[in-house]
């Protein structure tokens, strides 16, 4: 069977209840579309691997040890592509798995990025993703109380993609700011 973005959606929607948890996913879900198609892959496929990574954490936020495995086993079961679930499952850091494939590579530095984008978004008086600028937040990712649950080193793990920083933040905040309505932002 064929894993539509409805169905991955619908998936998603059955297991995460908390509204900025769905957002995280939505927000992963648009840049991964359009590092899809920076890259020339698979955009449908990129996508949907953004909005199921954390199909699993409302079940499994307290035993970090488990997140992914769990959502990697859930997509398995679900028929989900093998290389969707195995970047589900190695972008946890927990696991001490390789990224092999551009699609893992991306999936990790993507995460981190979404919240650190969206932080930028909520210190600013308009809290609107269209006044994010890339400059506004390159001076702010040396901030160490900035963005705090961001991984700053994950998100710099873009140059495996060979992306620069300010170029992955640049694709990164574009995709975010496509879909600005759906995240409120």
């Amino acid at each position: 069977m064929q894993i539509t973005r409805e169905i991955a959606l619908e998936e998603v929607k059955k297991r995460i209840k908390t509204p900025n948890l769905l957002k995280h996913c939505l927000a992963c879900e648009a840049i991964m579309r359009e590092l899809a198609c920076y890259f020339e892959e698979d955009m449908d496929k990129w996508g949907i691997c953004g909005l199921v990574h954390d199909i699993d954490y409302e079940e499994t936020k307290s035993d970090p040890n488990s997140h992914s495995m769990v959502g990697a086993k859930i997509l398995e079961d679900l028929g989900f592509d093998k290389d969707i679930v195995y970047a589900v499952k190695v972008h946890n850091d927990a696991h001490g798995l390789p990224r092999l494939s551009l699609l893992d590579k991306a999936l990790y530095c993507v995460d981190p990025t979404s919240g650190f984008i969206v932080a930028g978004a909520l210190i600013l008086p308009s809290k609107k993703l269209s006044d994010v600028t890339v400059p506004f937040l390159m001076n702010r990712f040396n901030e160490k109380s900035f963005a705090k649950g961001a991984n700053r080193e994950q998100i710099k793990a873009c140059s495996e993609l060979g992306l620069e920083l300010e170029e992955f933040l640049r694709i990164s905040l574009e995709a975010m700011q496509k879909i600005s309505v759906e995240l409120g932002l």
